[in-house]
């Protein structure tokens, strides 16, 4: 028996003036269900989204679903054109935007379907649209962390939503909108028929604008994001970076370049184990197996927008301690605390700068958190001492799994946590949840938990009283687990465990290498909470170090989420030692930047195998320009420390080193803006050249802001690279050489062992400082400006400076800002504000790049000053001013009639 069910569809637009405006009228369609249905199902292969995204699938089962078969096709199961699953049938204008209600029409195939779902459109802000889809009936789980509310709707609105009438199969797009003119422009999201609300499965697919999509990490792929029906999952997970499959952290976010070169940005609140499919139409699958589809919009239009608008929703990234920003030292195989400092003093006899000293889990006494091994680092305080003797920091590794077992004496943490009550409890909610990490067997501290910070800061603290350390790296808080789930397994029959959907996750289970999915904290269950174990972790652990140590906390934890960039950032984990995984760490700091995590950087030289001297030497040359710049290797592996091998190599590494600490006022301050408005540190080509479509594939060469350009070497047996430069004027920051013909080509630039090619952007003025083997030197040290004037003559820089460690610099307003202008024949600055008085800040040295001729005078506060002229690289220098970079100056030139 043959059913037919006509179907005309329609639209309505909802724009700022609550206006109803049809979209457009789409021809009779007819859905018939019957073995045949060639007109619906005639859809091209790559334009197919899966209607059998559970194993098991069968031309009767699908069928069953009304979708289309054809084994012949990478999804044999296919939705046809026009899928009813939800009809709108309800609708009302709310104080914040609109409200629907939506009922299915018949069951899904997948268990406990949601009958009735309600979607709520919230226009929060002109460029920001938030559309949540969720169950009016009954409450579920929503991720616990504050996100901005709208009191009101916003006027003026960038977006317009439409969506199909009352009574028709639901549908809705977004589109950019121009209040002023009323037009429409591109259609950022169409979504198809295809959603479905189900207890333990949501899904939700549309269709984009452009093949050039970014983000959605973490994983270990190219910057531009592959399209052949590629799957992203995300459930944190303790593994190599080697594959597309799940890693450390989740961010499900992207970033959209759209053909005109304007960008927009898409993320989904939602912490549950998902799938992302990218299609080659393009468009894009969300799946996910829990919570709700909670989905905000950005619309930019310039990508560095659609960062700040997404940082604005899930927190801005924090104010670093100015030492971060120095080199980090680190490995795992510190046999002692004798050993460490050994390391650290051949890489001081080298000149090599060094800020930070860490130490893996060799300190603690047989792997247990908060306790020294007394063999080995029972003068890890001495140690200390001399560390902050010297101007420099310490760090110690956390894990969160502590010690569970016997032991010979009281062992503090567990028994507290215990006392406490406050570790995850198993299933039934009543027992903790036993695992094996490195100490043995181990019990995890909830993190969502009321009492949480009052444990973890007395431990913190107390540990502190005995080691004074200046920051903290979690590792292993994905969570990581030796044993699959817990020591006594998991419950078989759970829906925890055996979700009528899995995502590709890595081991086939929820629970491989890691805690039962049906374990139970406070706020939830691992089935939800599972990828907020690491941020929630990182967030106790910054109160606890704003508490005990009173200034900045620093803190690098592998596992992240989105918002993590809040309380700290963030290393790539456990890489191997390969050009490959050199080349991807420019991929990772890129996206992590993207995610809200500029304090981000890779293993220098490879944390896995053992490395070689050529490679280390280029990622040295590289790490230098990491945002988080820190050398690690695992155990039993050769020393890899910047004074390991032979002369060459440390001068090599020294002079890339000495580099990084001369641009760190430049960096400060872009961390400074990041922390303020959300703009990246670290940013891929097509940031600022979006309408330059060479630059939307290139993942080999970053900028620092908008005004570095480095370009790496990223192979072996090279002395040569490729490096691209878009439209304006480029100079060679060593030595001011303009280079002539490049712009808007790729340039065979030399790359001798001993240089990392970096460029400077015409317009730019940056802040340098004399460089020293520890940013407590080079902080008290002259300032030089360096201006590189553009095709106008013209340029502009700024400079942020404080304390570099109070917690109350930024919102208490004590610092600096100094901007600084050029144009043909003047340089002056403007201070903006001037409330941090403790240090002098004096003005050495001014360079100027691309001075057309020789100056015949140059004047400083008007009066002539001594200057050098390099005839060849049009190069201006101008030295030992020895003025207040507080007080207002200008400095001018002139040149022959």
């Amino acid at each position: 028996m043959f059913q037919t069910f006509a179907c005309i569809t329609c639209f309505f637009s909802i724009t700022t003036f609550f206006m109803y405006l049809p979209l457009q009228y789409l021809s009779d369609c007819y859905f018939q269900q019957t073995d045949h249905r060639d007109s619906y199902c005639s859809i091209a292969t790559n334009d197919r989204f899966d209607c059998h995204p559970e194993s098991g699938a069968s031309e009767k089962s699908c069928k069953e679903r009304g979708c289309c078969w054809d084994e012949m096709s990478e999804f044999a199961c296919f939705y046809p054109k026009h899928f009813v699953g939800y009809i709108f049938n309800k609708s009302a204008v709310t104080k914040t935007g609109y409200s629907y209600g939506l009922s299915r029409s018949k069951p899904s195939p997948f268990p406990k379907d949601i009958a009735e779902i309600q979607m709520d459109v919230y226009f929060e802000t002109k460029t920001r649209l938030h559309i949540k889809i969720y169950d009016p009936h009954h409450t579920r789980y929503e991720i616990p962390f504050k996100v901005p509310k709208a009191d009101k709707r916003a006027q003026y609105v960038r977006y317009s939503f439409k969506t199909s009438y009352i009574g028709e199969p639901f549908q809705f797009n977004v589109s950019r909108f121009d209040p002023l003119t009323e037009a429409a422009g591109t259609t950022l999201l169409e979504t198809k028929g295809s959603l479905i609300f189900a207890d333990q499965f949501l899904q939700l697919s549309y269709q984009l604008p452009s093949k050039y999509i970014y983000g959605l990490g973490e994983h270990h792929l190219p910057l531009l994001l592959p399209l052949e029906n590629q799957k992203l999952t995300f459930w944190n997970k303790d593994h190599v970076p080697e594959d597309a499959l799940n890693l450390y952290g989740s961010h499900p976010f992207y970033l959209v370049l759209e053909e005109d070169g304007t960008s927009h940005g898409v993320y989904i609140h939602n912490s549950n184990a998902m799938d992302v499919i990218l299609h080659p139409f393009p468009a894009l699958t969300w799946r996910t197996i829990g919570g709700i589809l909670d989905m905000y919009v950005f619309l930019g239009p310039k990508p560095n927008d659609v960062i700040q608008q997404y940082t604005e929703v899930i927190g801005r990234p924090f104010m670093p301690p100015y030492w971060s920003l120095g080199f980090h030292l680190c490995r795992y195989g510190y046999p002692t605390a004798n050993r460490t400092l050994e390391v650290m003093n051949r890489v001081r006899k080298a000149g090599i700068p060094q800020d930070v000293q860490w130490n893996d889990i060799d300190y603690m006494y047989k792997e247990r958190d908060f306790t020294l091994d007394p063999q080995n680092f029972g003068n890890q305080s001495a140690l200390v001492k001399e560390i902050h003797s010297r101007g420099m920091k310490y760090i110690i590794l956390i894990d969160p799994g502590i010690y569970a077992g016997p032991s010979e004496k009281p062992y503090i943490p567990f028994q507290l946590g215990k006392k406490m009550d406050i570790f995850v409890k198993d299933s039934t909610g009543k027992e903790n949840l036993i695992g094996k990490v490195w100490p043995g067997i181990t019990a995890f501290p909830d993190f969502t938990h009321p009492r949480i910070n009052q444990y973890w800061q007395q431990l913190i603290g107390n540990f502190h009283k005995l080691i004074p350390f200046d920051g903290l790296w979690l590792d292993m808080n994905e969570i990581s687990n030796f044993v699959t789930g817990s020591i006594h397994g998991c419950p078989k029959q759970s829906p925890y465990e055996n979700p009528p959907y899995l995502p590709a996750v890595r081991g086939r289970a929820l629970k491989f290498s890691t805690l039962c999915a049906s374990a139970q904290q406070y706020l939830s269950s691992q089935y939800n909470l599972h990828n907020l174990y690491g941020i929630t972790e990182t967030k106790v652990s910054y109160s606890a170090m704003v508490n005990i140590r009173k200034k900045r906390p620093f803190l690098i934890s592998r596992s992240t989420f989105s918002g993590s960039g809040r309380y700290g950032g963030h290393w790539t984990g456990d890489n191997s030692a390969t050009y490959k995984d050199m080349a991807s760490s420019v991929t990772d700091i890129i996206n992590f930047n993207l995610f809200g995590i500029p304090m981000v950087g890779a293993d220098i030289c490879g944390f896995n195998e053992e490395t070689t001297k050529e490679l280390c030497q280029r990622w040295y040359q590289l790490g230098a320009f990491y945002p988080f710049s820190r050398s690690h290797n695992c155990n039993k592996l050769k020393d890899q420390d910047p004074a390991a091998f032979d002369k060459a190599f440390s001068e090599s590494t020294k002079k890339a080193y000495m580099t990084r600490y001369s641009l760190l006022p430049y960096l400060y301050t872009l961390f400074y803006k990041s922390h303020a408005n959300g703009s990246a540190v670290v940013r891929p080509l097509f940031y600022d050249f979006p309408n330059d479509k060479a630059t939307y594939t290139l993942d080999t060469q970053f900028f620092w802001g908008s005004s570095l350009l480095i370009s790496p070497v990223l192979q072996s047996d090279v002395q040569k690279v490729a490096a691209y430069f878009p439209q304006g004027k480029w100079y060679n920051f060593y030595t001011g050489e303009y280079l002539i013909g490049v712009s808007q080509s790729f340039f065979l630039l030399n790359a001798p062992m001993d240089v990392i090619n970096v460029h400077l952007q015409g317009g730019a003025i940056i802040p340098l400082q004399e460089p020293a083997l520890t940013t407590t030197t080079s902080r008290q040290n002259p300032f030089t400006l360096l201006s590189a004037l553009d095709a106008s003559g013209r340029a502009f820089g700024e400079l942020y400076w404080d304390d570099g460690e109070s917690l109350s610099s930024v919102p208490n307003g004590v610092y600096n800002m100094i901007h600084f202008f050029a144009n043909e024949t003047t340089l002056y600055n403007s201070v903006i504000k001037a409330a941090y008085l403790k240090e002098p800040m004096t003005l050495r040295n001014i360079t100027i790049f691309g001075i057309p001729s020789q100056p015949t005078s140059v004047l400083f506060n008007r009066f002539p000053v001594p200057f050098s002229f390099q005839p060849h690289t049009k190069v201006l220098y101008v030295p030992r001013l020895n003025s207040g970079l507080l007080v207002p100056f200008q400095l001018t030139w002139s040149f022959a009639d």
